[in-house]
């Protein structure tokens, strides 16, 4: 297959809004300075955009409510002209971003997380059910993903689950996979056995496993790589070329030396964030 740009397939099924901004009611964020944060099952991730410049980021244990708030209280302290930035969060750890927006409080900081105080604008062509149960993880790295490729990509989330996802050429979200991320694989592993060991996942030197752990190791490696390639072919065959494929997520260094993946984008989700908040006021002005 080549890697030509992709043109919009012509089978493309008629896409929906999961939300849309109200005219009027204009969310209460500024896009020149915007703290960002993705709260994920494992890790959160929290930046500073100024403009759609990403000033500084850093990575936090989800657990770390206190940790996540000292780091966007300092960003708040370098953002420009707005002396009290919102901290718009993503998250698919409710619970969790629960106490960090208690954290927040305690700090001055005012949060707004989207399916509660933002709709989410994205297009796609979900049916009912995986419109309402979407993660906000997939929704937001496919929106970055697109805004900074700008043309269909094949979005891969390499975290606690990997998630393989299609954008086309019109930026519309068509969904895509979710399968067990590299340590939810092992875990499996060592829980379903009674032999196999638990371990932590180390990329594999070797073509061939001389030990069990080693073997393990790169059993999952060859499933997560396997399944990427796997996916990208269907995608593109269904689309008629070759997406772009991003890469993202704490494991994506997986991918380092697969020549189909050309961008790897660790902060694709802040990215993604930002492209929301930008999306959502456009809609206002438009309204």
């Amino acid at each position: 297959m080549s890697h030509e740009t992709p043109e919009p397939a012509p089978s493309s099924p008629a896409p929906s809004s999961p939300g849309q901004n109200r005219p009027g009611h204009a969310p209460d964020i500024e896009i020149g300075t915007l703290i960002a944060l993705a709260v994920g099952n494992t890790r959160s991730r929290i930046g500073l955009f100024k403009g759609t410049e990403l000033d500084g980021s850093s990575v936090h244990d989800a657990v770390d409510a206190a940790g996540i708030a000292a780091a966007a209280l300092a960003l708040s302290d370098r953002a420009e002209g707005d002396d009290n930035p919102a901290v718009v969060i993503a998250t698919v750890n409710p619970e969790m971003t629960d106490a960090i927006e208690a954290e927040l409080k305690k700090s001055g900081l005012r949060a707004m997380r989207f399916g509660r105080d933002l709709p989410i604008p994205f297009v796609h062509s979900l049916d009912e059910s995986g419109e309402k149960t979407v993660g906000q993880d997939r929704l937001m790295c496919a929106a970055g993903a697109f805004a900074i490729v700008k043309q269909a990509c094949v979005v891969v989330d390499l975290g606690t689950a990997m998630t393989v996802d299609f954008v086309d050429g019109e930026g519309v979200f068509h969904g895509g996979a979710i399968a067990p991320g590299l340590n939810l694989m092992l875990g499996s592993l060592a829980e379903g056995t009674s032999a196999l060991p638990s371990i932590e996942y180390e990329r594999p030197g070797a073509i061939f496993g001389k030990n069990t752990p080693d073997a393990m190791r790169l059993g999952v490696t060859a499933m997560a790589q396997g399944a990427v390639r796997y996916l990208a072919e269907r995608y593109a065959d269904y689309y008629e070329a070759y997406p772009r494929i991003v890469a993202t997520g704490g494991d994506m260094g997986l991918l380092e030396d697969d020549e189909l993946v050309e961008t790897f984008l660790p902060d694709l989700q802040l990215h993604g964030i930002r492209r929301a908040c930008e999306i959502l006021l456009e809609e206002d002005d438009e309204g």
